[in-house]
């Protein structure tokens, strides 16, 4: 059975990744002599290879893994290619790495671990397909590749040797980000260019296709570290795999291209291996250079110093920029939700028919908004960071940080990211209904919201406002709760988005001060546009600005009087005074006159009032919200009473002197 099994799992990758090459180590267990066995699941064995081979041809990655079951028992089976290899080559490899287990080095063994140059076979009788462990320590090899040029370390001149072990250790830290959280194969192959006399130095890393990141991190962070200890220039595992060498050995251009760090530092007197005509030809020319350059140097540099002091001051603040920005985006990664997906660039690219205009779904202050869809009909909404914005990445950041920690019905879901060189992707459901502002605002699509989905819609946002602030592993401030940033799916249910501007409480904090005023003019709670001064009181306002004009269906920003300074709020509080109170209602749902109309109208003057301390919280709003027969108390004075907001400063972060601080505002859906 073993050998029919064998070739069959063979070739279950024929339409798939890389090239036999040399067969580096093997690992054999068990054998078995039993012949009339094998023979008898034969005919079964060759039933079912058709529909493995099928199976196989439909995976995109360089792997394959499955089962053969026939009467005397089941053989377990996987391999997996380098991903810098084509399709070809990996069906060959596979299929005689499979007959050579059988045939020529482990005979009749019941399991068998194989490495070549290009792939790696695995078969036992006993499952372990679904039990890998991404430790690591899976029939592990540490050890040099004869072939690969390293340099000497000299255990008498430790300068050297820390040196080297630095830039491998930062070499083989980058690839492994690369492998883990940017490649939906867990493939990366890298680059080094070091300072000094020293060739480039390149790297490869890949763990099992199946692994989540997080597991893919920790199984090449594990045999990285026992590469370091024991200077092995490659490791082979079943979960995962390594090699580093001064010469390229991988096909193609390297995926990620590492800096040397400033703090390393290379030793002055050491000189990487190379041959004896070529160090010859190298002392020739640095002798007649020492000659020659310094005196022309001198004057050179002196002219240079003045122009470059400003370029390198700008060059340091972007790289350490690019490194705060690597480290924090580890860091948010970390916490992620197991339903948070690391995409790659090109999957994105080809979702949104590489962002065409057709696609274009907004534009925001941080980016335009585009819908995709994925080959397996997941429809997206993608948000396109600007390139070079640091204000962008913090968005980035605080997105992921924040939502793949917040589940709840009222929040929109974040179901991935990307994050290749300069390109920052967020990838959301998509919504079909778009935003809470393309409807209520139009003249014609307001008549499509009645007065019962406002209320739904109301009450929505309120509960998703309430999880934010009281309920959630995280007290979240969301600070920029707007029409724009409430999405509807596909039966008008509001879904909160937009968490770029929001800042985390402790449970104990009751109020923060910031110099830095963010969000949007007219939904601003006074105290903190004048003063810096936000808590879940603001939020509050906002979330009472947002009924007004739910109710009226009248933009805070373009709303007038008669020419009169007056707005939204000052004529909502004006109305009810006077017990006018319908006159502000929509025209398209006046018809509905009901008590609570009334007590929305009512709960949002509430939550406008002047004093912060008058204001009630979201757990009140909701109380009030949830109950028609609670009294609800008399609002005050609302802030705002006679400033008129512009649709221009409602758009306009409030920061001084800054040009570029634009609120994620105007975006139609997702």
């Amino acid at each position: 059975m073993i050998a029919a099994v064998l070739l069959v799992l063979g070739f279950m990758l024929a339409s798939t990744a890389t090239i036999a090459g040399a067969r580096l180590y093997q690992f054999c267990g068990i054998g078995s002599n039993n012949n009339t066995a094998t023979s008898t699941c034969l005919g079964n064995l060759e039933l079912q290879s058709h529909m493995l081979v099928k199976n196989a041809s439909a995976n995109p990655s360089p792997f394959a893994k499955g089962s053969i079951s026939a009467v005397s028992g089941t053989i377990y089976g996987l391999f997996l290619c380098r991903g810098d290899v084509g399709a070809f080559d990996c069906s060959q490899c596979a299929t005689i790495g499979f007959q050579d287990a059988q045939r020529r080095l482990c005979g009749f063994s019941k399991e068998a671990t194989i490495f070549y140059d290009q792939c790696l076979i695995r078969f036992s009788n006993k499952d372990f397909l679904d039990h890998v462990s991404p430790l690591g320590r899976d029939h592990i090899v540490v050890g040099p590749r004869t072939s690969d040029a390293l340099p000497v370390l000299d255990p008498n001149r430790p300068n050297i040797v820390t040196f080297i072990n630095d830039i491998i250790k930062v070499l083989l830290q980058e690839t492994a980000k690369q492998a883990a959280y940017n490649s939906t194969w867990r493939f990366a192959t890298g680059r080094m260019d070091v300072n000094g006399n020293f060739a480039p130095l390149y790297s490869l890393m890949q763990c099992l296709p199946d692994f989540t990141p997080t597991d893919c991190w920790e199984c090449l962070k594990n045999i990285s570290e026992m590469a370091m200890s024991l200077q092995g220039s490659q490791v082979l595992a079943v979960p995962c795999n390594f090699r580093y060498s001064m010469g390229q050995f991988y096909e193609g251009q390297p995926m990620r291209r590492t800096p040397q760090l400033a703090s390393a530092v290379v030793p002055p007197d050491h000189v990487m291996p190379t041959n004896q005509k070529h160090k010859r030809s190298t002392s020739k020319v640095l002798v007649i250079t020492a000659l020659i350059v310094p005196p022309l140097a001198s004057i050179f540099c002196f002219l240079y110093y003045i122009y470059s002091r400003k370029h390198r001051k700008g060059s340091q603040k972007r790289v350490k920029m690019k490194v705060k920005e690597d480290e924090a985006l580890d860091w948010g990664l970390e916490g992620r939700s197991s339903e948070f997906t690391v995409y790659d660039f090109s999957q994105v690219l080809e979702a949104t028919c590489h962002f065409s205009e057709e696609n274009k779904l907004g534009q925001g202050g941080f980016g335009p908004v585009y819908k995709g869809r994925f080959p397996d009909g997941l429809e997206i909404a993608v948000k396109r960071l600007a390139s070079h914005s640091g204000q962008g990445f913090t968005e980035f950041k605080t997105e992921i940080q924040l939502i793949t920690k917040l589940q709840h019905t009222n929040l929109v879901r974040l179901l991935g990211c990307c994050y290749q060189g300069q390109e920052k992707l967020l990838i959301y459901e998509y919504l079909p209904n778009k935003s809470l502002d393309f409807f209520i605002f139009d003249e014609t699509r307001r008549a499509l919201v009645d007065w019962n989905k406002r209320l739904v819609i109301i009450d929505g946002i309120a509960q998703g406002l309430l999880y934010l602030h009281k309920h959630s592993r995280l007290r979240v401030i969301h600070r920029d709760l707007k029409a724009s940033n409430i999405l509807l799916d596909h039966e008008m249910n509001p879904k909160i988005s937009d968490f770029g501007l929001a800042k985390i409480f402790s449970k104990n904090d009751t109020e923060q001060n910031t110099k830095r005023i963010v969000g949007t003019y007219g939904y601003m709670a006074p105290e903190y546009a004048s003063e810096g001064r936000f808590s879940v009181k603001s939020d509050v306002f906002s979330f009472g600005v947002l009924i007004l004009e739910i109710v009226s269906g009248q933009r805070t920003s373009r709303f007038h009087r008669y020419g009169d300074f007056i707005n939204l709020l000052g004529h909502a509080w004006q109305l009810w005074k006077e017990e006018r109170w319908l006159q502000l209602v929509d025209a398209s749902i006046a018809e509905y006159r009901t008590p609570g109309m009334m007590r929305c109208i009512n709960i949002a003057l509430l939550c406008v009032q002047e004093n912060a301390a008058n204001r009630p919280t979201m757990s009140d709003v909701v109380a009030m919200l949830s109950s028609e027969n609670m009294t609800l108390p008399e609002p005050m004075h609302p802030a705002y009473f006679h400033v008129r907001v512009t649709e221009e400063e409602a758009s306009t972060l409030v920061e001084p002197c800054s040009l570029n601080d634009v609120t994620i505002s105007g975006i139609d859906g997702r």
